[in-house]
C-alpha cells in the first residue's frame, strides 16, 4: 500500500530515466542522475516489512518541525540524516511515471534505513547487514547504475548544443542575454544543476532584465531593443514552437546590463531562482543553498 499524497511530500518536476527490478529490488534513476530505491525496493534491501518502512517515514513527517525531541528509532534517523545535511520534510520524493506516483528514496536516506536495520533496530537482520557492508564499499548510486546498466549522459550537452545554435545569433549592433550569462550557466553546471529543457537560467535573467529595461525607460537612453530569431535544439520540447523571438539589446546598453547583472540580479534575483530549482537537484535543498551562495555580495564586489 503506497503512502497517500499529502501536502508534506516533495513532488519533483522530473521524470524517471530508467527503472527496473533487479533480484527483487525495485530501483531507478531520475532525469537528474539521482539513483533511488522505491519503497518496495528499500524494504527488500533492508530485509524489513514494507509497513515498517512506511511507519518510519510517517514518524519523520510527524516529527518534522514539531519542536519535540525525537525518541527511539526516530532519534537515530534524526541524528543520522541531519548530520548528513538532510533537512527535507519527507524521506522520499514523489515522481510520476506512466501517470502514477512513485516514491523515490535517495541514497542518503536508503543508507540510513539499511544501517538502522543492520545495527540499531530491536530486531536487526542479516540481509541489512550484508547489504550495508557491500554498499559501504560500493556505494548505492554505483550499485544502482551498474545493476540497471545506466550510464549518465553528458551534463554539458544541453548547454553546448544551445551555444552552437546561438553562436552567430546576435544581430549587428546588439547583444543577446544567453551569451552574456554563459559564465553563470557554466558555474551552475559545475555545481551540479542539470541545465536542460527544464532549467534555462537565461529565461530568468531575461524576465528580470526586461522589467528593468521597461521600468527604467532604458530605451530612451540606449535606443530600441529588437527581436531576433533563434531555435532550441530539436530534442527540447520548446522546439515545437521554433523559431523563438527573444529580445536583443543595443550594444550601448551592455555596460548597464553588466552592472545590473552583477549588482542586482546575482545577489537579489538569482538565489530565489536557484532555490526554486531544489527539486531537480540530486542534493535537494542543501545543494540549492550552496549554489545560491555562489555569488554573494562580497564576491561580486570583487569582480
Amino acid at each position: 500500500m503506497a503512502l497517500p499524497a499529502t501536502h508534506s511530500q516533495l513532488k519533483l518536476d522530473l521524470g524517471v530515466e530508467v527503472e527496473g527490478d533487479v533480484d527483487g529490488i525495485e530501483m531507478g534513476v531520475l532525469e537528474n542522475g539521482m539513483a533511488y530505491l522505491t519503497q518496495r525496493g528499500l524494504s527488500s534491501i533492508c530485509g524489513a516489512a514494507r509497513s515498517t518502512i512506511q511507519e518510519i517515514t510517517k514518524e519523520w513527517e510527524d516529527s518534522y518541525g514539531s519542536g519535540l525531541e525525537p525518541r527511539g528509532r526516530a532519534q537515530f534517523f534524526s541524528n543520522y540524516l541531519r548530520e548528513a545535511g538532510y533537512d527535507a520534510y519527507t524521506l522520499y520524493m514523489e515522481v510520476e511515471r506512466n501517470g502514477s506516483p512513485h516514491y523515490a528514496y535517495s541514497e542518503i536516506v536508503c543508507m540510513a534505513f539499511i544501517e538502522f536495520f543492520a545495527f540499531e533496530a530491536q530486531r536487526t537482520n542479516n540481509t541489512a547487514m550484508v547489504n550495508f557492508r557491500r554498499l559501504a564499499r560500493y556505494g548505492l548510486n554505483k550499485f544502482i547504475y551498474d545493476a540497471l546498466g545506466y550510464r549518465p549522459t553528458d551534463k554539458w550537452v544541453y548547454f553546448n548544443d544551445r551555444v552552437s545554435l546561438l553562436h552567430d545569433a546576435s544581430p549587428p549592433g546588439h547583444f543577446i542575454l544567453f551569451k552574456e550569462t554563459t559564465g553563470m550557466i557554466v558555474d551552475l553546471i559545475r555545481g551540479g544543476l542539470p541545465v536542460s529543457d527544464k532549467t534555462i537560467p537565461d529565461i530568468s535573467v531575461g524576465s528580470h532584465w526586461g522589467r528593468h529595461w521597461t521600468d527604467g525607460g532604458l530605451e530612451r537612453r540606449f535606443g530600441e531593443r529588437i527581436k531576433f530569431e533563434h531555435n532550441y535544439p530539436n530534442y527540447y520540447p520548446q522546439s515545437m514552437s521554433n523559431p523563438q523571438t527573444p529580445w536583443a539589446y543595443p550594444d550601448e546598453a551592455l555596460p548597464e546590463f553588466r552592472r545590473w547583472f552583477r549588482e542586482v540580479y546575482l545577489p537579489t534575483k538569482y538565489p530565489s531562482y536557484i532555490l526554486k530549482k531544489a527539486n531537480v537537484l540530486s542534493g535537494g535543498k542543501p545543494q540549492a543553498e550552496a549554489l545560491a551562495s555562489l555569488y554573494n555580495p562580497k564576491q561580486i564586489g570583487g569582480n
